[in-house]
């Protein structure tokens, strides 16, 4: 994996940590421990396989 690679998928996974953290702070009544675990997955998850597939190499695929 090149580095522009790896800092693109560290970058979208802090993003979805910061998402995390903010909603965390919040009082919402539906927000259990167990759906904000169920969030957190998720939006780890979505930044993994966005970042796989938005963030592009340097050279050319062959």
């Amino acid at each position: 994996m090149c580095m522009q690679c790896m800092a693109g998928a560290m970058t979208a996974t802090a993003g979805a940590s910061g998402i995390r953290a903010w909603l965390a702070t919040r009082t919402y009544g539906w927000l259990t421990p167990r759906r904000l675990k169920a969030i957190t997955i998720g939006l780890i998850a979505v930044a993994l396989l966005a970042s796989m597939v938005l963030v592009r190499g340097s050279s050319p695929a062959v």
